[in-house]
């Protein structure tokens, strides 16, 4: 099952890469470049210092966002927390429901599920693109690695840290959405947040970022969603966990890649569509909508 999900994971990112790839500028640094740079002739060791530099640079970039957010970041914000709110009244009826669902759900897609959003599994990917890209020189590809595992460790810190935190019983103990026990030493109180659909949606948002077709998007965003909805149908997570989840992957991503805009050059300058996060409330409707 493992070879399958790493032999599809290259699959889609080959493809990208190889309809992407001509046309895009060469290998420059922000900072005034030395000799050998001027050439294009940075060394590997150059260009792996450079990206180790930005990938912690993005984290605590990421890290420090909530302190510079203005009015429209609030409202997103408090969008996002009243959404949540609204999704952990009908917790329980959700649970059941996804978990009433789990038998008629091939078992290809449920085993897809878990081993995608593994951490080993995570890295395996998102180090093979920042490779690719290394060993190539191409700075498209070394700037999406650096994105993709500055992401996923900003994201992945942060939940683990929550979990012990928060302490939330996972659904398929029996117990009630509101239980909570902080630091357990129990692994069925590590609901919140979903750490498989942190890493599986960071890696699908970021991907998403290289093609502009929004069919071809959606089809990103799919696969990267069948891990957070595998772990509701195994009890393993409250549908308010992975709600709140998808909302951190996205504005990890959003903030490392607005980050890294200083450091290379936009491998999708001309293209580049950031989704537009609005908080809107109608009669009988409360949420965030994005558009792209």
């Amino acid at each position: 099952m493992r070879v399958i999900i790493l032999f599809f994971s290259f699959v889609t990112v080959l493809g990208i890469y190889l309809s992407d790839t001509a046309g895009y500028a060469q290998t420059r640094f922000p900072e005034e470049p030395s000799e050998k740079e001027k050439t294009g002739e940075q060394t590997f060791w150059q260009m792996f210092k450079y990206d180790g530099a930005s990938i912690f640079g993005g984290m605590g970039h990421a890290y420090s966002r909530p302190f510079h957010w203005k009015g429209d970041d609030w409202l997103v914000f408090g969008g996002v927390m009243a959404g949540t709110g609204l999704v952990f009244l009908a917790d329980r009826e959700t649970s059941d429901f996804f978990m009433r669902q789990a038998d008629d759900v091939p078992g290809v897609i449920r085993d897809y599920g878990w081993y995608y959003g593994s951490p080993q599994n995570n890295y395996m990917l998102t180090g093979a693109v920042y490779l690719t890209g290394l060993f190539t020189k191409s700075e498209k590809w070394r700037r999406t690695g650096v994105l993709l595992i500055s992401s996923a460790s900003t994201a992945g810190l942060l939940q683990q840290v929550s979990k012990l935190a928060v302490g939330r019983a996972r659904p398929r103990t029996g117990k009630s959405k509101d239980t909570f026990d902080p630091f357990p030493d129990n692994s069925d109180y590590h609901s919140f947040p979903s750490g498989h659909a942190i890493l599986s949606f960071t890696n699908a948002y970021a991907l998403a970022k290289l093609v502009n077709n929004p069919w071809a998007k959606a089809g990103i965003y799919t696969v990267g969603l069948i891990p957070p909805v595998s772990r509701l149908w195994e009890g393993a997570h409250w549908l308010s966990d992975v709600v709140l989840s998808l909302a951190i992957s996205v504005a990890t991503v959003e903030a490392i890649d607005h980050y890294l805009d200083s450091r290379y050059d936009s491998p999708y300058a001309q293209k580049k569509n950031r989704i537009s996060w609005n908080f809107n409330v109608g009669a009988g409707t409360v949420g965030i909508v994005g558009t792209f």
